[in-house]
C-alpha cells in the first residue's frame, strides 16, 4: 500500500468517525486492512526504528500515524 494510499483510507475512516482522535482513526485503519497489512506496517516501523517495540499491532499503527503527520505537513 502507497503513502497516498493509507492516506485516503486514512480520511475515509476519519469521515465515518468524526469524533476520534488521530491514533483511535489509525487503529481502526490498521484493523480494516487486515493481518497482511498490518505486518507489512509493523515492518516499516521496525525498518524506521532499527526495532520492534512491543506488539505488532502497535506497530502498525505507529507506522500509520506517522505516515499521516509526515504526509499532512508543518502546522501553520
Amino acid at each position: 500500500m502507497t503513502d497516498e494510499e493509507l492516506i485516503v483510507e486514512f480520511a475515509m475512516t476519519r469521515l465515518d468517525n468524526p469524533g476520534l482522535d488521530l491514533e483511535e482513526i489509525a487503529a481502526l485503519v490498521v484493523r480494516r486492512v487486515g493481518a497482511d497489512r498490518m505486518l507489512e506496517f509493523a515492518s516499516h516501523t521496525l525498518a524506521a526504528r532499527g526495532e520492534l517495540r512491543g506488539a505488532v499491532f502497535p506497530a502498525a499503527v505507529e507506522h500509520v500515524l506517522r505516515v499521516v503527520l509526515t504526509l499532512r505537513g508543518p502546522v501553520d
